[in-house]
């Protein structure tokens, strides 16, 4: 009998474990969507450094009279070593970044934590109004509240002469720093992210331990005692969390410093990078873009350092008994009182201020002579007697950007929420391999770079020499979306798979059943509802999205977000306010859908 030769016996096993390996869809999956990430989220970064060191066409090989292409550290140098030019256009921006995001972090803390103690641990009045209505202004887009507030308070003095309400109903005109600048940024966006606070801080409070307070008490310790001795100590990883969150979202917020900050020059690190780029300065541009994804990055560290550092975060023990909650007494009614009246003022008077400037023909005059139609429903007849454009539901561009945006909606959530759903399998199935915690990282790290960073990323690609075709294409804002929005439904993916026992798809497995139809016929549906939620929320997301957008279309009309800039910017404010108008009623109508369809109730808040 002939002996197998070396080689055949060390073949063997490797053609046997090469096997095994394709034989499990899992590591198919797994391998595909490591190449395709690497590609699309790698690649593209990778290009970019590329351009922080290159001479671009335009002017940049005029001013520094070298040739495009050429490599060089000019653009540090200019942007950090060059006088008065580096401070404009680098460090008075990344200090007005820092101090909003601290600012706007701080006090979405304080709004949000506040409320979050008041509807679960006292006896306030009408609890689920106030809790429905506080986190509704963090289902619209930030610069619906950043357009509220200059209907609101914009006067005579600046923003180009046009009176907003509180000057022309009351006759008070308020102080420039109020109206535009760092204050109104800060305020706008720890507005619009104080809900979020609340969800967070809210959920813990609702759930801590009660006799961790009873003990206080017993030991005859005030309120405020407990509350800075055991109730903030308790929550500080959510604290901690949501104010790093929310400092990297007001860091990277691009809308709002725009709205805010453009009419008396207040930049930020994304709307000068917007500035740099469009100017012609691309190379520095690509630098603040680079130091804004460092930013998240960082942010992230720290976050997961310091919930690292403690080894116990435990608030809720089997010994927890009836929460005891604080009486008000006659403070109560005044509190509920001014807590309504606050959430009213940040999530039903926007829309209020929204529909009466879609209605007025001169701003500032709210009387019933000068109201009108026209910007809703006014036809090219009587928009070529007033000087003016159709009313937006008559207007063929308008609902043509509303087609594409709809249609870019829902191609962008049919691929992120497959590849989330199978990116999510097959991370769980093959937990703790390197390869699935590879494209697990992978998958999420867009979400650590800012959307302006993003869109600039892909602008370095599509304004390169070899993909130069990408630019201005549908194809590119479809591809861009799904990269973007893909952490979200892959970690929704995760975690539903994750409460998938394998027994369930291994019993099928043993009788035969396919692959395609186990996930089909009994994976899918165990979890729809989490499922579903990674298909319509990148809906949502598409749909209020503007700073992803603003650098890589073609046309201010191209879409119906950047449509909103076109006309704020072109004087048109009755139609810009009438376009937030529709996009704030798109979204709630698909707030609305998700919720029947997945069950979620996000808009009942905690206190339900």
């Amino acid at each position: 009998m002939r002996k197998p030769q070396p080689n055949s016996l060390l073949r063997e096993p490797l053609l046997y474990r090469l096997r095994a390996f394709v034989a499990k869809p899992a590591n198919l999956l797994l391998v595909f969507f490591l190449f395709v990430l690497a590609v699309l989220s790698l690649l593209p970064m990778v290009t970019m450094l590329s351009n922080m060191f290159t001479i671009h066409m335009g002017i940049e090989k005029r001013q520094y009279r070298m040739s495009t292409g050429d490599w060089t550290y000019v653009h540090f140098q200019k942007l950090f070593e060059g006088g008065d030019w580096s401070r404009v256009n680098f460090w008075e921006p990344l200090k007005n970044s820092l101090i909003v995001a601290t600012g706007a972090g701080i006090l979405g803390i304080l709004i949000g934590g506040s409320i979050a103690w008041f509807i679960t641990r006292s006896d306030l009045k009408c609890k689920k109004f106030i809790s429905g209505v506080f986190v509704f202004p963090y289902m619209m887009p930030a610069w619906t509240l950043a357009l509220f507030w200059t209907n609101m308070f914009q006067n005579s003095k600046v923003g180009g002469g046009n009176v907003g309400m509180i000057e022309s109903i009351f006759g008070v005109c308020m102080p420039e720093w109020f109206v535009y600048g760092l204050f109104p940024m800060i305020v706008v966006i720890g507005l619009h992210y104080s809900p979020f606070a609340y969800l967070l801080i809210g959920g813990i409070l609702k759930n801590m331990d009660a006799t961790l307070e009873e003990s206080a008490t017993i030991l005859k310790a005030n309120r405020w005692t407990i509350i800075r001795r055991v109730t903030i100590p308790i929550v500080m990883p959510a604290i901690l969390s949501t104010f790093l969150l929310i400092f990297s979202s007001g860091f990277s917020s691009y809308t709002v410093p725009v709205f805010l900050g453009s009419a008396v020059k207040t930049f930020t690190l994304p709307t000068k990078m917007r500035a740099l780029i469009q100017a012609g300065y691309e190379g520095q541009g690509y630098i603040i873009a680079f130091i804004s994804i460092l930013f998240g990055c960082v942010i992230l560290g720290i976050n997961q350092w310091f919930t690292g550092k403690r080894k116990s975060f435990t608030t809720v023990t089997g010994k927890s008994g009836q929460v005891s909650l604080v009486k008000l007494r006659k403070a109560n009614w005044p509190i509920t009182i001014a807590l309504i009246v606050f959430t009213c003022f940040v999530a039903v008077m926007p829309l209020i201020s929204f529909a009466l400037e879609s209605i007025i023909r001169q701003p500032g005059n709210y009387s019933f002579s000068n109201m009108t139609l026209h910007f809703w429903i006014g036809t090219e007849a009587s928009a070529y007697e007033t000087g003016m454009i159709a009313g937006i539901l008559l207007n063929p561009t308008m609902w043509e950007g509303v087609g594409r945006q709809v249609l870019l909606a829902l191609l962008v959530a049919l691929i992120v929420g497959t590849s989330g759903m199978l990116i999510g399998y097959s991370c769980v199935r093959r937990r703790g391999s390197r390869l699935s915690r590879s494209v697990e990282s992978m998958a999420f790290f867009p979400y650590l770079m800012p959307a302006m960073a993003f869109g600039t990323i892909y602008l370095a690609v599509a304004t390169s020499e070899n993909f130069r075709w990408m630019y201005g294409t549908f194809g590119l804002l479809i591809l861009v979306s799904v990269i973007k929005f893909l952490p979200f439904a892959s970690r929704s993916g995760v975690n539903s798979m994750l409460q998938i026992a394998p027994e369930i798809e291994e019993a099928a497995t043993i009788f035969g059943v396919p692959w395609h139809k186990r996930m089909i016929r009994i994976l899918f549906p165990i979890q729809k509802s989490s499922i579903l939620s990674g298909y319509l929320l990148p809906v949502i997301s598409v749909m209020r999205e503007v700073a992803l957008f603003t650098l890589l279309v073609p046309k201010p009309r191209y879409l119906l977000t950047t449509m909103l800039f076109s006309f704020n910017e072109t004087g048109y404010a009755q139609y810009g306010s009438a376009v937030t108008l529709l996009i704030i009623l798109i979204i709630m109508i698909i707030n609305w859908v998700t919720n029947k369809l997945t069950g979620a109730s996000f808009d009942k808040g905690i206190g339900g």
